[in-house]
């Protein structure tokens, strides 16, 4: 599979199955019903959407005003970092309003989400790979 479909397969699958294991954790970890926990992995979901969308538009304006261009180590720290940051800004309001616990626990809660999510894209990435076959660009010629 490859173009656009393997795209809309790969973007639709992973927010899915990342609603579903997000809902799961939140769950256990906050003591909030099962329905609490769904929408809030879901309205995390499409709001960590949103912002990826908007920040690599506000930061790629940005970038390309610098005198300096390319991506140095340094300019993709900061990339990862301010979108991290502007995330949790974001999400931990969100956690402690609609899970009802207070923003000490909104932020573990959070933590627990940003060391959960490489180890999932990174679980995903490989299966969706072994599943769907490498995209062209990652296909010796």
């Amino acid at each position: 599979m490859q173009g656009i479909k393997r795209k809309i397969v790969y973007v639709v699958s992973f927010e899915l199955i990342a609603i579903v294991l997000a809902s799961t954790l939140l769950r256990l970890f906050s003591d909030s019903p099962v329905t609490t926990a769904g929408i809030t992995a879901a309205v995390s979901s499409a709001i960590a959407m949103a912002w990826n969308w908007v920040y690599n538009l506000l930061f790629e304006a940005w970038e390309a005003r610098q005198a300096r261009k390319g991506r140095s180590l340094l300019r993709r720290a900061v990339h990862a970092i301010g979108f991290e940051a502007g995330l949790v800004l974001m999400l931990v309001p969100l956690f402690a309003w609609l899970l009802g616990v207070d923003l000490l626990t909104a932020a573990l809660l959070n933590a627990m989400m940003i060391v959960f999510f490489p180890v999932y894209a990174f679980v995903f990435n490989l299966l969706f790979d072994r599943v769907f076959g490498l995209p062209l660009s990652a296909q010796a010629r």
